[in-house]
């Protein structure tokens, strides 16, 4: 009976198990829109802003902050699956949107300030050069900087995680959220640290002043390096972009019953199609999300400028009132 018992149990352990692996595979694939900001986002903000010998510790304190943010996020959502499991939708709905949000307001700032964004690299290079500016103190504004970043993303992937295994048992969402916090981070930071070094291995390689094969070889392969560690900032920072929109444009169409209706629709006529079957069935919902996405993304983004340029032209008429004349 003994034997049995154990026997039984352990199967139901495998079962569990098999379970975990399922769904935090599934999970993986639906944060990974989320990953690919968190990745570009961190990336973007440790890289050039740092001297060389301070951007590994950087990206190691940052790295400890996620790891605190998610301690903070695991629970509250596993708390509010339990308790107020109605919501979850909501949340996935609202951080869908702010994803939207997000992706188009990049862009928008990308093409409408670049004059800011250039003085804004400009008073990095200048506070790095600058013997009277503590580095310290601007180390650790950057690392909180970082870490606020991190936990509105953080918090996306976890509800967006928490959005796959609701219905399952409170041990395999126990098991799924945490297992998808600690991937996520170490993926996301590990990459991080590799991104940000990559110049500096070029240059290094650069360093060898051999004049045999093998040094040529390394000087080369030093100035590809060079070259193509501002490319890849560049490719991230748009692959995340457009994986916010996809997300983002998911997650609203999943909670719209009568937009997922339109993509069901439309995934079933591209179908029909008589050529490339399966890639029309494939690209049909991920080309809606994204157009979704997108669209919300900007009428969010011009909604805001539009109540923040009300707002300050009220600020202005209030105090012009107020003053003496």
């Amino acid at each position: 009976m003994a034997g049995a018992s154990l026997l039984t149990l352990l199967d139901d352990i495998a079962m569990l198990l098999d379970d975990i692996a399922v769904l935090s595979k599934v999970a993986a694939k639906k944060t990974a829109g989320v990953l690919g900001d968190d990745l570009a986002v961190n990336a973007e903000q440790l890289s050039g802003s740092l001297k060389a010998d301070r951007e590994l510790p950087v990206v190691w304190a940052v790295f400890k902050g996620s790891m605190l943010n998610k301690a903070i996020l695991v629970p509250i959502a596993l708390l509010l699956s339990y308790f107020l499991p109605i919501m979850i939708m909501p949340l996935l709905m609202i951080g869908g949107a702010y994803l939207c949000y997000e992706g188009f307001e990049k862009v928008w700032h990308a093409f409408a300030h670049k004059a800011e964004k250039k003085l804004e690299h400009e008073k990095h290079v200048e506070a790095l050069q600058d013997e009277n500016v503590d580095i310290a103190v601007y180390e650790k504004d950057k690392i909180k900087g970082a870490i606020r970043t991190d936990f509105i993303l953080s918090a996306e992937i976890i509800i967006i995680a928490l959005g796959t295994v609701s219905e399952q048992p409170i041990t395999t969402q126990i098991s799924v959220l945490v297992f998808i916090a600690i991937l996520m981070t170490v993926g996301v930071y590990g990459l991080v640290a590799g991104i940000v070094k990559i110049d500096d291995g070029g240059l290094l390689l650069i360093k060898d002043k051999s004049v045999n094969i093998l040094g040529k070889a390394k000087r080369a392969l030093g100035y590809a390096m060079i070259a193509f560690a501002p490319k890849l900032m560049k490719f991230l920072a748009i692959a995340g972009t457009i994986a916010m929109w996809l997300v983002g444009g998911s997650l609203i169409t999943h909670g719209v019953p009568s937009l997922h209706h339109v993509i069901e629709s439309a995934t079933q006529m591209a179908g029909n199609i008589p050529f490339f079957n399966s890639f029309w069935l494939a690209i049909t919902p991920m080309f809606i999300d994204l157009v979704i996405g997108f669209i919300l993304g900007a009428l969010l983004v011009f909604i805001s400028l539009g109540v923040t340029k009300v707002l300050a032209n009220n600020s202005t008429k209030g105090n012009s009132k107020n003053s003496p004349k």
